[in-house]
């Protein structure tokens, strides 16, 4: 079985076999691409990512410097098409190549409206079928290629609060099946994970915890673990997908959630 190390608060190594390898993170400068960019370069991989703030991003590219690794960062607009096609050859390039690929850029469009439905599917569905055609060739070089999509458990289940989120995630989910199917022909597994309701500093439910608490507390209490979920606990399922230690899983979609929606 893997070994679990802590590094430091929140944030575990575990040995999966991942040294040397070269990742990209589409969509890493906070809360669960920071946490997976982190957990990667405490395993030893190269890492580039990618993120439209600039504030933020330097701040995730110097914590993973701090783990001694490669890190590659660029401010990126994942919602448009010639910044990715631009990026993911530079991460390449500057990382030595791609084996592991994580689409997790969102938008995060809440509303119904003309707005929030553009930059759902341009940012959480789009970025993802652009990055990862950009990434294909190298991916095709890569050791163990592998790609995995970040959903959502909104994307499983109706969503009345988030419908463009939502429809948008549930399209990363199936996507993600048809990439598998057309690529492990070529050697490359793809795999997705749905989180659950997240909180991190600065986050959403970090603030709805304060300015929407009837919100918040019905998303707690439907929670069967009794909190909310930790960036940290997506960053270990996405490393094992990512891992030899799932050599024979592809085409998954693995919801991290704590029991949410199943009832306390």
């Amino acid at each position: 079985m893997p070994k679990l190390t802590a590094i430091s608060a929140g944030v575990w190594a575990m040995d999966l076999g991942l040294n040397g390898r070269r990742v990209v993170v589409a969509g890493g400068s906070r809360g669960i691409g920071r946490a997976i960019a982190l957990a990667f370069a405490a395993e030893g991989a190269a890492v580039s990512i990618c993120a439209r703030g600039v504030e933020a991003l330097e701040s995730a590219r110097a914590d993973i410097a701090a783990h001694g690794g490669t890190v590659h960062a660029v401010s990126c607009d994942l919602s448009d098409p010639a910044a990715i096609a631009d990026y993911i050859p530079a991460a390449a390039e500057a990382i030595g190549g791609i084996d592991i690929l994580i689409n997790n850029a969102t938008g995060y469009g809440r509303a119904d409206d003309e707005a929030s439905w553009e930059t759902s599917l341009s940012v959480d569905l789009l970025a993802a079928v652009r990055a990862s055609r950009a990434a294909l060739p190298f991916l095709e070089q890569g050791r163990d290629p592998t790609i995995v999509n970040i959903a959502s458990g909104s994307g499983l289940n109706p969503s009345v609060r988030t419908p463009a989120y939502g429809a948008a995630k549930a399209a990363v989910i199936h996507y993600t099946r048809t990439q598998a199917a057309t690529l492990m022909r070529k050697g490359i597994r793809v795999n997705c994970v749905a989180p659950g309701s997240i909180e991190f500093p600065g986050g959403s439910w970090e603030k709805r915890k304060t300015e929407a608490p009837a919100l918040y507390n019905s998303i707690l209490n439907a929670i069967p673990a009794g909190r909310l979920g930790r960036p940290e606990e997506v960053a270990s399922v996405v490393l094992f997908l990512a891992s030899a230690q799932a050599i024979w899983v592809t085409a998954q979609i693995v919801q991290v959630n704590g029991g949410q929606g199943f009832g306390r």
